[in-house]
């Protein structure tokens, strides 16, 4: 009795971290619901590309017109960065993987590397504005 409580449990927990690992991530073709941000995966019709190395963004401030579709790609020149926009319901860009994004409401949201990558990691900030 003990041997089959055992397995059904050790099932059912497989079971559990088979399923909260199995996420649906497809080709960045999702919706920032109530923050004004789409991500398309179509075609853009602007392009921005933020360079990271040891630390620092190549620019304190990137600029995107509000309601155009625009290609944001992050280029990774000393190793693993990523972008997290918190206000924009958590906008995630990995290095070399270009997202399509339309934002329709205007203002300043800043970003940060979101893959620790040493001790300077937390001074990794810069600010996307939306006109």
């Amino acid at each position: 009795m003990k041997k089959l409580l055992l397995i059904a449990f050790m099932m059912t927990a497989a079971v559990l971290v088979l399923a909260a690992c199995g996420g649906n991530k497809s080709d960045n073709t999702n919706t920032g619901a109530g923050t004004g941000v789409e991500e398309t995966g179509t075609a853009a019709s602007a392009k921005v590309t933020i360079k990271a190395k040891r630390y620092e963004f190549d620019k304190p401030v990137y600029t995107i017109k509000k309601g155009e579709s625009t290609e944001i790609t992050l280029k990774s020149e000393d190793g693993v960065h990523g972008i997290e926009i918190s206000d924009l319901n958590g906008l995630k860009i990995d290095s070399d993987k270009p997202t399509v994004v339309t934002i329709n409401d205007p203002g300043e949201y800043e970003f940060h590397c979101d893959i620790m990558c040493g001790s300077g990691h937390s001074k990794m900030i810069a600010k996307l504005v939306v006109e």
